[in-house]
């Protein structure tokens, strides 16, 4: 199905080659997973498998590449037989509503208008998507990948190609994904899956290949890989294979329909009727319950009239990890964007007390959003650094540079980085800001376990500077290594 011989790639102003000696033979049919630490070449094989790698990305490539056992020559010829889901969907969306983004290959192909509405229904029914309502625009994150994923499979392609597909999902989310799978594997699709999460894929992989510095440097059969111990995989930088859980954590002080009930906790000083209503528990105060951090007071936001999120009230303490859980839809980016000063709203956000306009909020926060090519500004990492880097961090650049493995890459342009070191880029930058309130919004997407580690050690450090740090994850092993309180959002009914 897919032949990758003796390949070399060098992205356009790249110093080194990304891929160089890579060997890889797909079989028709066949579920591979490809692993590695971040930086090793997984979502460029993935490129150019797909054909965006020459035709899309430039640079200079060597060796031999087969889709079908034919030479890829443009494109189309290719969008025809794969369909591949990005680790941040928004970056492959065509249209803004659902069923468009369905139909877009289809009406690219020719097909007739009929049999675009019958197989687009047909995906709609099979993936349950007829829950999702507003523009794409307005879904989360784990809503779009779900539209991505549809979107791949609508044109009934023989090659699925999937570039850290769990990296927005809710454990949920991670449960369907799974079973679509499946079902594809069943109908005979060649599933090729780019992962660091790996829990998901033991009983589903037919194939395991490790790459590491831009070849093949392992491989396991099903078999194998599920014979595996935990030690090694943590030599190879790869994470555990049984799915991860974690002791709980104190819940944080908070209440409100879109609080999870029984999760999170009233204040002692909230009124005692509609607090313990809602929260169903009490509990003695947490740390920084004294009021050092950030209030929220009767937060509501709305999007088309919809309302996305309603907090009656909640505490963020100072010097502690919140982590901010929940189903994918349940506000949590929203939430991001409330503390930020990015997203209008009703309702107070408080800083030790004292009341902080949406501009003033803007000033004191650093966030690392999901999709972080969004805030890459420069021409080089050492510039980005810099740019976000206040007087008073700027000694302490190198350490944290060293310690999330960027060293050594100053003069990379930043869109020329890995997923993860883009990833752990914005990190950095976040970390060296000295802002009062500093936001994690799924910041392990493309991060292997090893910078799972130094990126904990980063956010601990932000909060031991006395800022307010607030994670927002769906990723338990992260989630296990960092959280110090929890609260845990529901979608509003």
């Amino acid at each position: 199905m897919i032949l990758l011989k003796d390949i070399r790639w060098v992205y356009q102003g790249a110093d080194t080659a990304v891929l160089h000696g890579l060997d890889l033979y797909i079989r028709r049919g066949e579920t591979v997973v490809l692993c590695g630490p971040s930086g090793s070449g997984k979502s460029t094989a993935l490129r150019l498998m797909n054909g965006l790698i020459p035709f899309f990305h430039e640079g200079t490539l060597d060796g031999e590449v087969r889709v079908r056992g034919e030479p890829i020559t443009d494109l189309a010829q290719v969008g025809r037989v794969t369909g591949t889901v990005l680790q941040h969907p928004r970056r492959q969306f065509f249209t803004d509503a659902i069923d468009t983004e369905l139909a877009f290959a289809l009406e690219n192909f020719g097909t007739p208008p009929q049999r675009i509405r019958d197989r687009v229904g047909e995906v709609i029914a099979e993936l349950g998507l007829a829950d999702l309502t507003g523009r794409l625009r307005e879904l989360s994150g784990g809503q779009q990948q779900r539209v991505a994923c549809a979107a791949a499979i609508t044109h009934g392609p023989p090659l699925l190609l999937l570039d850290e597909p769990t990296s927005n999902l809710s454990p949920r989310g991670i449960a369907d994904l799974t079973a679509i799978l499946r079902h594809l594997r069943e109908q005979g699709v060649t599933l090729v899956i780019a992962e660091h999460r790996l829990h998901y894929l033991r009983e589903l992989a037919d194939r395991i290949v490790v790459l590491q510095d831009g070849r093949v440097g392992r491989e396991w059969t099903r078999a194998e890989f599920a014979g595996l111990t935990d030690e090694m995989l943590r030599e190879e930088g790869l994470r555990g294979l049984d799915a991860p859980g974690r002791a709980g954590v104190a819940p944080a002080f908070a209440y409100g329909p879109s609080v999870e009930p029984g999760e999170s906790r009233p204040r002692e000083t909230a009124p005692a009727g509609e607090a313990g209503e809602r929260a169903g528990v009490a509990t003695a105060p947490g740390p920084g319950a004294g009021g050092a951090g950030v209030a929220l007071r009767g937060i509501r936001c709305a999007f088309g009239g919809r309302p996305v999120l309603d907090i009656a009230e909640a505490h963020l303490p100072a010097g502690v990890i919140t982590a901010v859980t929940g189903p994918n839809g349940a506000g949590k980016t929203t939430l991001a964007r409330i503390l930020a000063g990015l997203q209008r709203h009703a309702g107070q956000v408080l800083l030790d007390g004292r009341p902080l306009s949406r501009s003033r909020r803007q000033r004191a926060c650093a966030i690392v959003m999901q999709d972080v090519q969004r805030q890459l500004f420069t021409d080089s990492v050492t510039a980005e650094l810099r740019l976000g880097t206040t007087p008073d961090h700027a000694e302490h650049a190198a350490a944290v540079v060293a310690d999330l493995g960027l060293d050594g890459l100053g003069d990379r342009h930043p869109l020329s980085l890995s997923g993860g070191q883009q990833q752990r880029l914005v990190v950095a930058t976040a970390r060296l800001s000295g802002s009062s309130i500093v936001i994690f919004d799924e910041p392990s997407s493309g991060v292997d376990r090893r910078h799972l580690q130094s990126m904990t050690r980063t956010m601990r450090d932000v909060a031991a500077n006395g800022a307010v740090v607030v994670l927002i994850s769906h990723d338990a092993d992260l989630l296990a290594l960092a959280a110090d309180q929890e609260l845990r959002l529901c979608p509003l009914r």
